[in-house]
């Protein structure tokens, strides 16, 4: 009876092996991809991580050279203000990028997703309030028929190709 439940023990200790061995290599898979990718460097604010990405670099470049280079990040206008929020928006917008990019499945140039529009429009009149006070309580602004950047589309960035 005991050759029996060392039988089992071992059986049972062979597939926690297995387990273990199953576990380290996702995580250091993980933990390679995370820093292959720069993927701490998305956790701060510096504008430089976005352009982490070949795709990004002409926005990146075109924001150096526009006119809220000096008083907003990518994280001002594209992110919501909430630190929950904003991490949220990060962990979507990660996710999405990086199976974007993994599986080669994205426009060239790239866009910016409806959602994060919403995002942009209301970064835009909150910095802007005094100046937009007006043109955003118009009804098209509110109903997201109009944007901000249907007439400033080059605020944030040079107009792209």
């Amino acid at each position: 009876m005991q050759a029996r439940g060392e039988a089992a023990w071992a059986v049972g200790a062979g597939r926690a092996s297995w387990a273990a061995v199953g576990l380290g290599v996702i995580v250091g898979l993980g933990g390679f991809t995370v820093h292959y990718a720069e993927g701490l460097s998305y956790l701060g604010n510096d504008p430089r991580a976005c352009a982490n990405c070949h795709v990004m670099r002409d926005h990146y470049d075109s924001w150096v050279k526009g006119s809220h280079h000096h008083v907003a990040t990518c994280n001002d206008c594209h992110l919501p203000r909430g630190f929950l929020e904003k991490y949220a928006a990060k962990v979507r917008n990660g996710w999405n990028h990086s199976r974007a990019f993994t599986l080669q499945n994205f426009p060239e140039p790239i866009r910016i997703t409806p959602a994060n529009l919403v995002e942009l429009q209301h970064n835009c009149i909150r910095c802007h309030r005094d100046m937009a006070g007006l043109i955003a309580g118009h009804v098209d602004a509110e109903l997201g028929s109009a944007r901000c950047t249907d007439c400033h589309r080059s605020a944030g960035h040079f107009e792209l190709r």
